[in-house]
Formats: C-alpha cells, structure tokens, sequence
C-alpha cells in the first residue's frame, strides 16, 4: 500500500509569516506551491521551491483566484477566458522559480475558492483544465473526487488525482462541511490519524454524521497553516508508517 502526503506551502507574504514549510517537509511527499495570487511573494515562493527540492519533494502549481486580500476563498465571477489565463499565469512563474531552484512543477492543485468551485461549475472546472492543457507537459491535476473538474481533466486525457483532507469533516455526500458549520475542521491528532490511516488501507471515511462513506484518494492534503499542523502531519506520517503504509509522490 502507498499514499501521497501534500500540504498547502509557500504562503507567507513579505514580512508576514504562514506556517512551517520546512517542518513540513519532513512528513509530506508533494508541496502544493502558492502562485502569488492568493499568497505568497516571489522571494518566498523562490526559498520554498529551494526547500522542497533540498528535501526530495515533488513541487505542485497552487493555483487560485486573483483574490490575495481574501486569501483566494472568495469566489470571482470571471470569464472562462481570464480564468485560464490566470491559472497559466501562475504556472509560468512557479515554473520559473522552480526551474531555478533545479526543480520543475510536477502537478496542478486549486486553491480554497476555486478549488470548491470546480466540484460543481462546469465553465470554470474547464477554464482550469484548459489551461493545463495549454501549458503542456500533461501535468496531472489534484481535485475532490466525484468533482466535474476531476471528470473533465480525465476527459481532456490528464491525469485526475483524487484526493482526501486529513483535518476536514465530510458531509454523508462525500463533500468537505463548510468552513461556517461544526465539525469542518478537526484537531484531535490520534483521531485524524485514525482516520487516515483507515483510508488508506479501508477507503473508508465516517462522515459528520456517523456514517461510513467510500472516498476514492490517491494523496491526503495535510494543512500547513492551522494550528498544531506541524505535529498533526507527523502523527499521520507515523501513524501510517507503522500500519504499513508507504508514503510516496504520486508525481
């Protein structure tokens, strides 16, 4: 059995400061880079693709909503046109900045608000898959599994990665609960180990009502920027090391 590790890196902003990149790359397998549009500047940008490539991990495009005040989980009525330019946009500079630091993207992963939108709106899941498309390479896209943009990447002949959330509470439906219900977010490390080591060997998850629910999951996104997400991916990494799991990049 194995499983890919990614979390959401590269966030900080000038001098102010999201998460431990480094202390995470000690439990991960693939860094969900940010693009600067719903975080992250260049040069941090540039230090985490220098980390991520220093530890062995395979470098992912985090691309969002040009939403940097909202931290790109508001979500933008734009055309499908300025979408897929907005996501090549972002891949072109972590490109860059990857390139220079001796690595390259290996794969594509939405951000909060668009990566939500994309389980359900069909012009704005196909702006994004077009874009990948475009910038060549047939980079495999990381998505919700059941989601539209999932369907499309995989109909555009992409790879489609589905993928699993370590601290995020499931509704019966198989769909993350909102961030504005109980029970979105869990903290409790030996019970999101639990879990994912459940997962990852059953392909099973219990939703925010009790209910056991099947989630179809190549890679499980571990938080960077929620409290104790340093010792809460270790836990998992542990966890799952000891039921026999290995952990590894699926790019």
């Amino acid at each position: 059995m194995s499983i890919d590790l990614n979390s959401d890196v590269g966030e900080s902003f000038g001098s102010w400061s999201m998460g431990d990149d480094a202390a995470m790359f000690r439990s991960v397998s693939s860094a969900n880079v940010a693009c600067g549009f719903h975080a992250g500047d260049p040069s941090g940008i540039g230090a985490t693709c220098r980390a991520a490539v220093a530890a062995g991990i395979s470098i992912g495009a985090h691309v969002g909503y040009r939403d940097l005040a909202g931290f790109g989980r508001r979500f933008l009525d734009c055309s499908p046109t300025e979408l897929a330019d907005d996501v090549l946009y972002q891949m072109g500079a972590l490109e860059a900045l990857a390139r220079a630091a001796g690595g390259r993207i290996r794969y594509v992963k939405p951000h909060g608000a668009l990566y939500n939108t994309i389980v359900h709106h069909e012009a704005h899941a196909q702006a994004v898959v077009d874009a990948v498309k475009e910038f060549g390479g047939d980079l495999p896209l990381l998505l919700l599994p059941g989601s539209v943009a999932l369907e499309k990447a995989r109909a555009a002949g992409l790879r489609g990665v589905a993928e699993a959330f370590a601290d995020r509470g499931y509704t019966p439906e198989g769909t993350l609960v909102s961030r504005r219900e109980p029970g979105a977010v869990l903290h409790d490390e030996a019970e999101v180990t639990a879990r994912m080591v459940r997962l990852a060997t059953e392909g099973v998850l219990s939703a925010v009502d009790g209910s056991d629910i099947r989630v179809e999951a190549e890679s499980i996104c571990l938080h960077g920027d929620t409290p104790g997400a340093v010792a809460m991916a270790a836990a998992v990494r542990a966890g799952l090391d000891e039921a026999g799991v290995r952990i590894e990049a699926f790019a």
